[in-house]
């Protein structure tokens, strides 16, 4: 009896913990996936370890999921030097620079958690495929930080 009560424990909290991710939806637009992301990477931990990087992970393009996955693998490129940065950030500014069809790019301005500014290229693209993500704005690319001040 008490294996069972362990079970489903954990089976419920389990689900509980990936019904606080949101999902790809093709009414989301693409200025929203980045808030999305970008507002789970400012609060990492919350509301389990490392849910902004598993929440980020959610709306990565199939085509992006195929190079930084599978999910452990994109947690360790998370922590590296080039976008750590990104975790627990003091805020965020994003600015779109052009939206077509079926691509958009944006800039994004980033202050770390110790005060420095940061610039970052944000690419998403539609999906076009047949499948669960179809007509899904999702992340294909974020590049590598651009400094732009350091904190005093």
């Amino acid at each position: 009896m008490r294996n069972i009560l362990i079970y489903i424990f954990v089976f419920l909290f389990s689900f509980n913990l990936n019904a606080e991710l949101k999902k790809p939806n093709k009414l989301i637009d693409p200025k929203e996936v980045i808030k999305i992301q970008l507002s789970a990477l400012q609060k990492n931990n919350i509301p389990f370890e490392d849910a902004g990087i598993a929440q980020t992970w959610e709306f990565a393009h199939p085509s992006n999921r195929m190079f930084t996955g599978p999910i452990k693998r994109f947690t360790k490129m998370m922590y590296s030097p080039s976008y750590s940065i990104m975790l627990n950030h003091q805020n965020h500014e994003i600015t779109e620079v052009k939206i077509d069809d079926v691509i958009a790019f944006f800039i994004i301005k980033l202050t770390d958690v110790s005060g420095n500014l940061y610039g970052f290229q944000w690419i998403l693209e539609k999906v076009l495929d047949d499948g669960i993500y179809k007509n899904c704005w999702m992340t294909t690319s974020v590049s590598k930080p651009i400094p732009i001040s350091k904190s005093t």
